[in-house]
């Protein structure tokens, strides 16, 4: 059996060409991020009810502790996303990790559908937050091996456009299921997906090692190359330790790319622990209402593909610029929804729409503008410097902290502007945020806009590192 599925010494695995082509790999990748965001967002609308018949929790304090168990999804998030990228980098094959980190969403599942106190609901959040650390570390990791930098803005357009599936079908399929068939049916659709996504996972074979040229190396170690020959032999032993991950917090632009990141889950992860009661408390819709009221900010992520073939190709500059400027204006004017009637439901939507096409035209080029960055940084650094699989999962180890930190700061400061001074502070809010991260991300997305602007003025891209720092004397 094995021997068919993966080959043996005389004969290769059945189906080989596809198994480990770029568009089943992408599909594989795209499969392993519904899966992943499906088990996080099915039970957004339930959790208020599962709180209140399952723990004993009372109705004043429902808010509070949807915040609180979003933002402890965030914190194991945070804290796995480095410790995964650096395993994902180090380990043989990517294909291991990821299996492991399924078999965490599987226990996650299992706790969250079990629990019956706070202990275990948080537990549960917390094995969540690990499986999504090893999804997307070694998921787009394995995605810029498979399809090369140059094309990854497409890539991660299947992937947004993945994850935006999970985040409508999620909470629309969670609360229809919750209220026509009850707790348990909701976490057997997850439990289903979860073998399926295990089929995808043990299917794929994983491509030959292939780091973009400018990743290609011969030292085993990433910072060997750093030091000069002649340094001391202490401080090369020092220096040897540490992991690619802590040269890449050098550049400017991947810490800009980092801080728009943190800004557009906060965005985004907001509306998990305000909007459900928000339109449960003003229009008095049941959970079924509460998944549906996702359908106009995810509708977009359909043209995320495009997004990512458009930041390929002109840059990732200007597109992620305009969704944060874009959604701005619609954020603050979801202060003007207040009432039970069938205008304010339409602009409700209306404006959740428009804020989802903004944070469409952000998202899928900063998850590009990681990879773009780290191959912009590994052409400035010697041979060997990134070690030998390169540093893509450990950027994407930083890309998953950063949106950690915003998935723990969205939940919990919308939530609690809501609680203690109303949705139109919360709103206004997230509008000033949205506005103020187009200002960075407009500077330093793509490389420093001044120093793109001298490199064309001197046409000497040699002297100048568009990275964000400058090249070692």
């Amino acid at each position: 059996m094995l021997a068919w599925l993966y080959g043996s010494s005389t004969k290769p695995p059945i189906f080989l060409r596809f198994r480990s082509s770029k568009t089943f790999i992408i599909v594989v990748v795209a499969s392993a991020v519904f899966t992943d965001i499906f088990a996080y967002g099915i039970v957004v609308p339930v959790f208020p009810f599962a709180l209140t018949e399952r723990a004993n929790i009372a109705e004043d304090q429902v808010q509070r502790w949807v915040s609180i168990f979003l933002a402890v999804y965030g914190a194991a998030l945070l804290v796995a996303s480095p410790v995964c990228g650096w395993l994902a980098d180090r380990m043989k094959s990517r294909q291991m990790s990821f299996l492991l980190g399924l078999l965490a969403l599987g226990g996650s599942t299992a706790l969250l559908c079990a629990g019956r106190s706070i202990g275990e609901f948080a537990a549960g959040r917390v094995l969540q937050g690990v499986s999504a650390a090893v999804v997307w570390t070694t998921g787009l990791a394995l995605l810029v091996d498979t399809v090369g930098p140059e094309e990854i803005g497409a890539a991660m357009g299947y992937v947004g456009l993945a994850m935006s599936l999970a985040v409508l079908l999620a909470p629309l399929l969670g609360g229809v299921v919750f209220a026509k068939a009850g707790y348990y049916a909701v976490y057997a659709m997850t439990f289903g997906l979860i073998v399926l996504d295990l089929v995808l996972r043990f299917a794929m074979i994983e491509p030959e090692s292939k780091p973009s040229s400018v990743m290609r190396q011969q030292p085993s170690n990433a910072a060997e190359a750093a030091i000069p020959t002649n340094a001391p032999t202490a401080v090369q032993r020092v220096v040897a330790q540490l992991p690619p991950m802590v040269f890449l917090f050098g550049s400017r632009r991947i810490l800009a790319a980092l801080w728009a990141t943190t800004m557009q889950s906060s965005l985004l992860t907001s509306f998990d622990s305000t909007l459900p009661l928000f339109v449960k408390n003003t229009f008095r819709w049941d959970s079924i209402g509460a998944g549906l009221i996702f359908l106009p900010v995810v509708l977009a992520s359909f043209f995320g593909p495009l997004v990512g073939m458009l930041a390929d190709k002109y840059g990732p500059r200007w597109l992620a610029t305009a969704g944060f400027i874009l959604a701005c204006p619609f954020l603050v004017l979801l202060r003007l929804v207040e009432e039970n009637s069938i205008n304010h439901k339409v602009m409700l939507c209306a404006f959740l729409a428009f804020i989802g096409i903004g944070l469409t035209l952000a998202l899928v080029p900063l998850m590009a503008e990681i990879s773009y960055a780290v191959n912009a940084k590994a052409k400035r650094r010697p041979p060997g410097f990134f070690g030998k699989n390169g540093a893509y999962a450990q950027a994407y180890g930083l890309f998953n902290m950063a949106w950690a930190a915003g998935s723990m700061i969205g939940p919990l400061l919308a939530g609690l502007v809501v609680e203690a001074r109303g949705w139109g502070t919360a709103t206004l809010i997230l509008g000033v945020v949205s506005i103020l991260t187009a200002l960075p991300t407009a500077f330093w997305t793509g490389g420093s806009i001044i120093k793109l602007r001298k490199m064309r003025k001197a046409n000497s891209s040699d002297s100048i590192d568009v990275d964000g720092t400058r090249p070692p004397a």
